[in-house]
């Protein structure tokens, strides 16, 4: 090879080497877990993304804000003993929720799956095992995890899972959401949350209501996790409390038929 030549194939390597060091750069630019900043209490806060770039995704993380609407969905990566309280409550209050389940649940829990289902409730898809999505890249394995856990859904109720995903702790990138869409799911995120998951520290009905209530807010979409105890023993009067604010609940069906 003359030198020329030789001088030419480097010069190549590197631009390609540049170009691949760029487009992992921007990819990993693109990522994000999802947090929120609560600037003004009974206002929506502000997330990583707005509600408008989320759109271009069929994205959400609150509803109508000029409406006194909440919008209840529930994490689940196991059973703790706390559901069949919740859904008491829920069916007291005629709330629909929507609980977002990953495969390990469905397997262990499959009447609690069809109740939440006979009982009018969505179930959701929190992928099949649970990993951190933002990292997924490729089409295929995206789609595995999804696709599994709808199998696994169908198995159990004999209905098919409506395409609603929540990403895995909140981890997501612009990339996983376009995948979601493209495999027809509307992603959703949530705009009210707290410290509720930590079954060795579990908040106080008082501390849980500190966070709950100040900080509820139209068109809210509320994240809790079935797994915790404290929600379960404040459900009935936390619904209350919504309920005697002025507030409805209703489906993810009506939030995405507006």
């Amino acid at each position: 090879m003359r030198k020329r030549d030789l001088f030419i194939l480097i010069g190549a390597l590197i631009v390609a080497l540049g170009m691949g060091l760029y487009i992992m750069l921007g990819q990993a630019a693109q990522t994000a877990s999802w947090g929120l900043s609560y600037r003004t209490e009974g206002i929506a806060p502000q997330g990583p993304d707005s509600a408008g770039e989320l759109a271009k995704y069929d994205a959400v993380y609150v509803g109508n804000t000029e409406e006194k609407i909440i919008y209840l969905t529930f994490d689940a990566g196991y059973e703790n003993g706390c559901t069949a309280q919740i859904l008491d409550a829920l069916k007291k209050h005629n709330a629909p929720a929507a609980f977002f389940l990953v495969g390990n649940y469905m397997e262990k829990n499959p009447d609690l799956v069809r109740r939440m289902v006979s009982e009018g409730h969505i179930v959701g898809n929190h992928t099949m095992h649970h990993p951190d999505m933002q990292v997924v890249r490729d089409r295929a394995t995206f789609a595995s995890e999804l696709n599994g856990l709808e199998e696994l859904f169908t198995e159990i109720t004999g209905q098919n899972l409506p395409k609603y995903y929540r990403p895995p702790q909140g981890n997501y990138s612009k990339n996983n959401l376009q995948m979601a869409k493209d495999l027809g799911y509307k992603t959703v995120f949530w705009s009210l949350a707290y410290v509720d998951w930590n079954n060795d520290s579990q908040p106080t009905a008082e501390q849980a209501y500190s966070k709950l209530l100040p900080r509820i807010h139209n068109g809210a979409i509320v994240l809790l996790h079935s797994t915790s105890k404290t929600n379960a023993a404040i459900m009935d009067d936390l619904l209350t409390k919504w309920e005697e604010m002025g507030y409805q609940f209703a489906s993810l069906d009506d939030l995405f038929q507006q």
